[in-house]
C-alpha cells in the first residue's frame, strides 16, 4: 500500500492541536453514521479517521488506497455543536480536498427515558480537484438508550445533494447505528447508510480507551454493492479528549 505519510503527520498535528485547545466529552460519529451525543458548550473534540485497503487485486473494484479525514467539533451550548471535516485526502490519485462545514442539533433529550432526537447538516465544499461547486448532506435521526445507558440503537434517514456521493444524482435513504459499552474502556459498534453510493457501507467494529483522554476506533466497511467483488476495506481512528 502507497502511504503518502506526510499526509498522516500533517493530519495528527491538526487533530492533537485543536483538541488541546479545551475539553471533549463526545464523538461526533458511531463510525461514519452521526453520533446523538452532543458536546457541551465550550468543549472540543478532535479526531483522524483513516480508511485504507492494503491488497491490490485486478477483478477487485476497490483497489489498494489510503484516506485521511482531520475533524474538530465545538460545543456551543443549547445541545448544539459545530465542527469542520478535512474531506478527500486520498491516495493514490489527485485528493479532491473538500471542506466540510457541519451543525448537529440534539432537539430533544429525554435523559431519564432514555430517547433522543437529533438533526444536522454538512456542506461540502470542494477546494481542489473539483468534480462540483458545492454540496450537501441533512438528516434526522432518533436513538433510545437501554440497559442503563450501556447499550443505544440509532434510526434516522438522509439525503445527499447531486454529486457528493452518486454522480449528478440526489441519494436518499436510512441510516442506523448500534452501541454497546462492554466496560468503561471497551465498546462494540456498527453504523450503516442505506443505498448503493460512495457512502453505502455497513461498519461493524469496536472502540478502545486506552486512557481517559483517548480514544481507538476499529472497523471494516463492507459496501451494499459489490461486496463480492472486493468493495470493502478497513476504517481506524483515533479521537483525542481533555477532561
Amino acid at each position: 500500500m502507497k502511504l503518502k505519510w506526510t499526509h498522516f503527520v500533517v493530519a495528527m498535528v491538526f487533530t492533537l492541536a485543536f483538541g488541546a485547545l479545551m475539553q471533549a466529552r463526545a464523538q461526533q460519529t458511531i463510525f461514519n453514521v452521526p453520533s446523538s451525543d452532543v458536546l457541551p458548550k465550550a468543549k472540543v473534540y478532535g479526531e483522524l479517521d483513516v480508511t485504507w485497503k492494503p491488497n491490490d487485486n485486478s477483478t477487485n473494484v476497490v483497489q489498494s488506497f489510503s484516506s485521511f479525514v482531520p475533524r474538530v467539533v465545538f460545543g456551543v451550548g443549547g445541545n448544539v455543536e459545530i465542527g469542520l471535516n478535512l474531506n478527500g485526502n486520498i491516495q493514490p490519485g489527485p485528493d479532491a480536498t473538500t471542506l466540510s462545514p457541519i451543525i448537529k442539533w440534539r432537539i430533544y433529550n429525554g435523559k431519564n427515558n432514555g430517547w433522543s432526537i437529533v438533526v444536522g447538516d454538512h456542506l461540502f465544499i470542494p477546494v481542489r480537484h473539483k468534480a462540483y461547486d458545492a454540496g450537501n448532506y441533512v438528516y434526522a435521526q432518533i436513538s433510545k438508550s437501554f440497559n442503563g445507558g450501556k447499550t443505544r440503537l440509532t434510526a434516522g434517514g438522509y439525503d445527499f445533494s447531486p454529486n457528493v456521493v452518486a454522480t449528478n444524482a440526489h441519494r436518499g435513504g436510512g441510516q442506523f447505528g448500534f452501541e454497546h459499552a462492554v466496560n468503561s474502556r471497551f465498546s462494540v459498534q456498527a453504523d450503516w447508510f442505506t443505498g448503493k453510493h460512495a457512502s453505502g457501507y455497513f461498519t461493524p467494529g469496536f472502540y478502545v480507551k486506552p486512557h481517559p483522554k483517548v480514544t481507538i476506533y476499529g472497523g471494516y466497511s463492507i459496501g451494499n454493492a459489490d461486496a463480492d467483488k472486493g468493495n470493502h476495506f478497513f476504517y481506524t481512528a483515533i479521537g483525542i479528549s481533555f477532561n
